[in-house]
């Protein structure tokens, strides 16, 4: 049974999908002003693994993931820069789609842009209209939390223990000082769009409602995001979306990861603290980076520091020496062994429960590492046959569909290297150790550290 936290009242709850077998699910994306730090990249990480665990269970998902490519902090770079917004988005929307890949983020089904839902935004503030929950100041069109009495059951607080560190904007002339543009007029040297109010732009909130209607439909599974974005940005979504819509009309379960620290304060550009994937990957594979967010559990935050991108390097390459020595192990004839195929099926199981306890990372991995243990251990005193060998990688094949991160990419490098490896062990036959040497270090500036060992020589990329 899959349990989930819900962050909707605050426990966790069996899922039951609103349709058989099917999961529809919206996350947060990214506002596309600046390229992706490591906050970007823990929240891509966990809500992948998470729905590539839904996809392994069975379940057929339509996953959603948005751009904000208008806003305040959008127009502001622009300006900075001397482009137009447009021009920012194109230019960084490229720079998360190449760090994400590197990090094995499979690409959501669909990946709107707020630009390009203009009119369901303006549907969405009409049916608002209609139901007398905005209005109107110089400035733009607000929303009337006080139309909505279910306002703060997400962050389930009161508004004034609501009012310490939120992202609220000042505006005197409002009902209520939480209430949020969904329409903001326009202004001099911004971008804009025709409305039935006049030319303006969107307020941000009402940009993932409306993106998330037109693409799952009303309601939807699963809606994830930072935990930062509980307060008020999803909150404003809840109360925009069923007030236009109704109860109920939203997401039925709300998922939020946790922060990453930095000398115990919350890594963000705000602060400057924040370390880019790109600078990170300069000096750790991306593998050694996924790897390093799976290792805690996805609520709870991390510290983060450079001991623990090495710590996590370390860890990896016992799973990844782990691989090589079994696709070079020499094997015999005959069927699975039986303790094999019962450390697998325990595994597996241990692997699934702690998967299915709100998508328990740390522990699928406790399990991963226990498997390798236990088959390094029944390897040192008994033969190893082909097909235990087979069943072995086809287990580890099925867990890393999820995990991403036992199995080192190939390329069309790896018969160079193959061959390669060849020529320096004829070298050694013929003693000619000189050249053993240069094919070494030759791989070894390629990134192709060798091991010998008794069943022959296995490679492996350095992290």
């Amino acid at each position: 049974m899959l349990r989930i936290y819900n962050s909707l009242g605050k426990k966790k709850e069996e899922f039951k999908p609103i349709e058989e077998n099917k999961v529809k699910f919206y996350v947060c994306g990214p506002t596309v002003y600046d390229v992706a730090h490591l906050g970007h990249g823990r929240s891509a990480v966990c809500f992948d693994v998470i729905r590539k665990y839904f996809e392994y269970k069975g379940y057929d998902v339509h996953f959603v993931s948005n751009y904000t490519d208008i806003d305040d902090k959008m127009i502001n770079r622009a300006n900075e820069e001397g482009i137009s917004v447009s021009e920012l988005a194109e230019r960084i929307i490229p720079e998360y789609k190449f760090d994400y890949e590197k990090l094995g983020v499979k690409p959501p089904s669909v990946q709107p842009k707020a630009t390009e839902h203009i009119d369901q935004i303006i549907k969405l503030i009409e049916e608002l209209e209609e139901k007398n929950m905005v209005y109107t100041l110089p400035d733009g069109i607000y929303f009337d939390i006080n139309a909505f009495p279910g306002y703060g059951k997400l962050s389930g607080q009161n508004l004034e223990d609501l009012r310490m560190g939120a992202r609220v904007e000042v505006n005197e002339l409002k009902r209520n000082p939480y209430d949020f543009a969904v329409w903001k007029f326009r202004k001099e040297g911004e971008p804009y769009y025709e409305s039935p109010w006049g030319e303006g732009r969107p307020g941000w909130h009402i940009e993932c409602s409306a993106m998330a209607y037109e693409h799952l439909g009303s309601p939807f599974d699963i809606h994830g995001g930072g935990l930062d974005l509980t307060f008020p940005h999803h909150e404003c979504e809840i109360a925009q979306s069923e007030g236009a819509l109704g109860e109920n009309s939203f997401a039925k379960y709300w998922i939020h990861n946790g922060f990453i620290n930095v000398d115990g304060e919350k890594m963000s550009k705000s602060l400057n603290n924040f370390s880019t994937l790109k600078a990170i990957f300069e000096n750790y594979s991306p593998t050694v980076v996924r790897f390093m967010l799976l290792q805690t559990h996805y609520r709870n935050p991390i510290d983060f520091s450079q001991v623990l991108l090495t710590q996590s390097r370390s860890a990896l390459d016992r799973i990844h020496g782990f691989v090589s020595i079994l696709n070079s192990y020499s094997t015999t004839d005959g069927e699975s062994n039986e303790n094999i195929l019962k450390f697998i099926t325990n595994s597996k199981a241990s692997f699934e429960d702690a998967m299915d306890d709100d998508f328990d990372t740390s522990g699928a991995l406790g399990s991963l590492f226990d498997f390798i243990k236990k088959v390094n251990i029944y390897l040192a005193d008994n033969p190893l046959t082909t097909k235990s060998r087979e069943a072995i990688l086809e287990f580890l094949q099925s867990i890393d569909r999820v995990l991403g991160i036992i199995f080192i990419t190939t390329s069309d490098l790896d018969a160079d290297i193959e061959e390669l490896i060849k020529e320096r062990n004829q070298a050694r036959e013929n003693r000619d150790f000189e050249t053993s040497d240069r094919i070494r270090d030759e791989l070894l500036e390629k990134g192709i550290v060798l091991e010998d060992t008794p069943s022959g020589t296995i490679w492996k990329k350095k992290n």
